[in-house]
């Protein structure tokens, strides 16, 4: 379907104002034909022998008030329908973008998709609003004035719009190439949104490592391209009026040679020539407008082309038909010879024939080096990603077979990249349950050791915590995580390296909150610190998507040249080589006192 058609279909919600907008713009389009028809009896009769002076005068004043009225009803009216359809859109766009799958929102950068949602919308906006309803009044407006030219003398009028057709063709051109240099203008535009959001992003790094310079360099080299493109369109778009101007001086050239003779044979008046040439003359003005109309509709074009490129994106896992709701955890999750790779991984597997079973109420930490599989393991539970081959049942159950929404309810996160929202304290503990009482809150904080410094807070539960809660510490955004999943309550937890960034004291806090959270809950835990997962009730051990080895802390342990074993060894051989060299700096420190 033609992108403007498709976005025109928008409006059909409002039918009615619309079709109350075309009558205004019938009643303006009426009303410029009459204010040229009065040209002739201002002339003859007025001017030429002072009759119906009272009356010309009148209807002049009721034409132009006519005219006013309906330029206004249509262009409220035609601004409010747009408006609408915009804003439909945008919701449409937001909610749909918001839906699509984990891999999509990795190949996507946050800069890309808010171009999408701001820039090319408001492109469209103008052309919904204004557009086209300067296509209707004015296109309108011109069928009077060519039907009065008609009127006064066919003749006259067939050679005065002789030139049209001609001009037609470069227009028509000059739209295609407009088009084509909008969407490169668009895409300049949304580059340059993903440099600037990246940089604001990642202030702290700029400033860390002094790179103000370089990434003002990178942000005005995309400004830079922005602006030839801008001016490649500006360009093209400023060659319009040039041409219809040349359109309207042949008209009136060639309507002075043909009128002239025609008034010298007396086959028309003064009053009639005068009133063809006003109305040609009046046509001018609503020919240039569609001209920059024309332009209006090639860039929303370039731009309804993008947004709805995105809106034809699917990447969401879905439901099957017939999925069944699922119900509470009762027997455990099992992965049965899961495999998976990413989209973009050309053949290679992240995960490799995966089998193990987690029965109801158990912790199975997942372990192993950077870039193992723990996270693309744990991430295809709530099926943010589907397996490539295998199956994860849950109860027995496929989780493919049944309701995305279901699936989910029963899955807590707490991750070690903390997402919290710019807003109350309270807001984000009942994010996954927004209709949660106070005191539901407050337990959960307390469950959480978060209480304590929420009621040092000037405001409390209701302060304000910035974005991505960026006015708290570390710690403190980690124990909301907790407290929020605590409040959703969910059977299943998945702990994402939730306390590998912290310090000594916060994560003592932290271990504390995530204790109560893993009460009587069937756990998955990523944990980068293998001391914290010593009491698991199962251990997977993975290497390059494989699961290597599984089993209890002290078994594993006691496997000679265990990849376990390995792990472990070199991870407490660098704690005993940081707490020799503490004790030697502390020695040192008092020896040089003592001297």
């Amino acid at each position: 379907m033609n992108p403007l058609t498709r976005l025109f279909r928008y409006s059909r919600p409002y039918r009615g104002r619309f079709s109350v907008a075309l009558v205004a713009m019938l009643l303006y389009g009426g009303a410029s034909a009459w204010l040229a028809y009065m040209v002739k009896p201002i002339f003859d009769n007025v001017l030429a022998r002072q009759e119906s002076v009272a009356m010309v005068a009148w209807g002049v004043l009721t034409a132009y008030f006519l005219k006013g009225l309906g330029a206004y009803v249509s262009a409220y009216l035609m601004a409010d329908v747009g408006q609408r359809v915009v804003r439909d859109l945008r919701n449409q766009m937001f909610r749909h973008t918001l839906g699509q799958s984990a891999a999509f929102f990795k190949m996507k950068s946050t800069g890309q998709l808010l171009s999408r949602l701001t820039n090319d919308i408001g492109q469209v906006q103008q052309v919904v609003s204004d557009t086209a309803a300067d296509l209707l009044r004015e296109s309108l407006a011109v069928v009077g004035y060519v039907g009065l030219l008609f009127y006064y003398d066919a003749g006259l009028a067939l050679v005065c719009l002789t030139g049209a057709p001609l001009v037609m063709y470069p227009l028509v051109r000059l739209g295609q190439r407009l088009r084509k240099t909008t969407r490169r203008s668009q895409e300049h535009l949304e580059h340059m949104s993903h440099v600037a959001t990246e940089t604001f992003t990642g202030h702290r790094i700029v400033k860390a490592f002094g790179a103000e310079d370089r990434e003002g360099g990178r942000f005005a080299g995309a400004a830079q391209r922005l602006y030839w493109a801008n001016m490649k369109v500006t360009a093209v778009v400023s060659m319009m009026p040039p041409v219809m101007e040349l359109l309207g001086g042949a008209a009136v050239a060639a309507a002075l040679w043909y009128g002239s003779r025609e008034i010298a044979n007396h086959r028309l008046t003064q009053g009639e020539f005068t009133a063809f040439v006003a109305a040609l003359f009046l046509m001018y003005g609503p020919l240039k407008k569609l001209s920059r109309v024309n332009a209006n509709i090639q860039q929303a074009i370039a731009a309804s082309q993008r947004i709805f490129e995105l809106m034809d994106t699917h990447t969401e896992v879905t439901d099957e038909p017939g999925a069944s709701a699922l119900g509470p955890l009762s027997k455990g999750i099992e992965f049965r010879q899961v495999s998976f790779e990413y989209e973009d991984a050309r053949g290679r597997a992240a995960l490799r024939s995966i089998s193990f079973t987690i029965r109801a109420g158990q912790t199975a930490a997942i372990v192993g080096r950077s870039g193992a599989g723990k996270t693309s393991l744990v991430n295809l539970v709530p099926r943010f990603y589907d397996v490539s081959g295998g199956a994860i049942l849950i109860d027995g159950v496929d989780v493919r077979r049944v309701r995305l929404a279901s699936l989910r309810d029963q899955v807590g996160m707490v991750t070690q990249d903390t997402v919290l929202f710019d807003d109350t304290i309270a807001a984000n503990i009942a994010y996954g349950r927004p209709t949660a009482s106070a005191a539901e809150i407050e337990a959960a904080a307390r469950a959480a050791r978060a209480y304590e410094f929420i009621v040092t807070l000037p405001d409390g539960y209701q302060t304000v915590i910035g974005e991505r809660g960026q006015r708290l510490s570390g710690g403190q955004r980690q124990r909301l995580a907790i407290a929020r999943a605590l409040l959703k309550n969910s059977p299943i937890l998945i702990l994402d390296e939730a306390t590998s960034s912290l310090d000594s004291e916060s994560e003592a806090l932290v271990q504390d909150a995530l204790a109560n959270l893993m009460r009587d809950r069937t756990s998955m835990v990523i944990a980068h610190r293998l001391s914290t997962i010593q009491r698991a009730d199962l251990i997977v051990v993975l290497e390059h998507g494989r699961v290597v080895e599984t089993g209890r802390h002290d078994d594993l342990l006691a496997k000679p040249g265990g990849v376990y074993a390995g792990l472990h060894a070199m991870q407490f051989g660098e704690a005993r080589m940081h707490a020799g060299q503490r004790d030697r700096a502390k020695r040192d420190s008092a020896l040089e006192r003592e001297i």
